[in-house]
């Protein structure tokens, strides 16, 4: 059976799930669940993020909120502390707090649960690869970051440069930043997230076309929306089910369309091994 068809059957499944469960929530039932994320790739990021949070609402008979933050850390800290009921974070904070939290769906990008890392430069750097950063100006995303740091701290290693070789290293909190601070000149590199920028250049935005991929990662698992291991919310369940229905329906497949994303899905932990032992390459977590 093909992927897709597989897809289908499980959004299905999962539309049939979300209807019998959102039967058994009561009308008073309406403490919102609330699902922290950082920026989202659209201009109309509040007027998207609205649409979005109306939609996964009205199927699952819950009010959803969405909470936005600028750095991972900040979600995280939200989330722990039981601020926040669901987030969207990347894998790398997935595989440093995994035994704290739990999958709920994976975004699929091009009709797979995975990404790339790019390195970046300007439309006229001299770049072709890592080796060619020592003494330049290099941007982060996030400290949390898989593609926008971490990848990039293991590549660093593998080219036998270190943080002090750069001319200097800045985070820019926020991929689409990492593209607009190497347009501008205010970086000559930039460590992003793939999925970002071929979304950034799907929609024509300005600071892509004065930047050019020098450099592509191996695949890595989606940016997961997790939540605590010990919430029990039963809207939580709804939730998972709800994302995975949006391909049955126009309304789904249009926000599914604006964030560039073919989907959600359910995904096994083990897709994270790689991070994970990516991390451990570069000594921030155990194998």
């Amino acid at each position: 059976m093909k992927r897709r068809t597989l897809v289908k059957f499980a959004a299905a499944s999962a539309l049939v799930q979300v209807r019998t469960r959102a039967q058994s929530f009561k009308k008073s039932d309406s403490t919102p669940l609330r699902i922290g994320l950082t920026a989202v790739i659209l201009a109309d990021q509040s007027a998207f993020l609205t649409r979005w949070s109306d939609y996964l609402g009205a199927r699952m008979g819950v009010p959803v909120v969405f909470v936005a933050r600028e750095a991972y850390q900040n979600i995280l800290d939200l989330l722990f502390s039981g601020q926040l009921d669901a987030a969207w974070i990347c894998g790398y904070p997935y595989v440093l707090h995994q035994s704290q939290l739990r999958l709920i769906v994976t975004p699929h990008f091009n009709g797979k649960p995975s990404y790339q890392a790019y390195l970046i430069g300007g439309q006229h750097a001299a770049l072709t690869g890592w080796g060619d950063l020592r003494q330049r100006v290099l941007a982060y995303s996030d400290p949390l970051s898989n593609s926008g740091w971490l990848v990039a701290q293991a590549q660093l290693r593998a080219v036998g440069l270190t943080t002090r070789d750069l001319r200097r290293a800045f985070f820019a909190h926020g991929h689409r930043n990492v593209a607009e601070a190497v347009a501008s000149g205010l970086a000559q590199a930039g460590c992003i997230d793939g999925y970002v920028w071929d979304t950034m250049h799907l929609q024509k935005m300005a600071a892509v076309a004065q930047t050019q991929v020098v450099w592509r990662s191996d695949w890595y698992a989606f940016p997961p929306i997790v939540a605590r291991q010990d919430d029990s919310n039963p809207a939580l369940a709804l939730l998972g089910s709800a994302l995975q229905a949006m391909v049955l329906d126009s309304q789904g497949m249009s926000l599914l369309k604006a964030l560039n994303l073919s989907g959600f899905s359910k995904s096994d932990a083990a897709i994270f091994e790689p991070i994970k032992a990516l991390a451990s390459s570069v000594g921030t977590v155990r194998a």
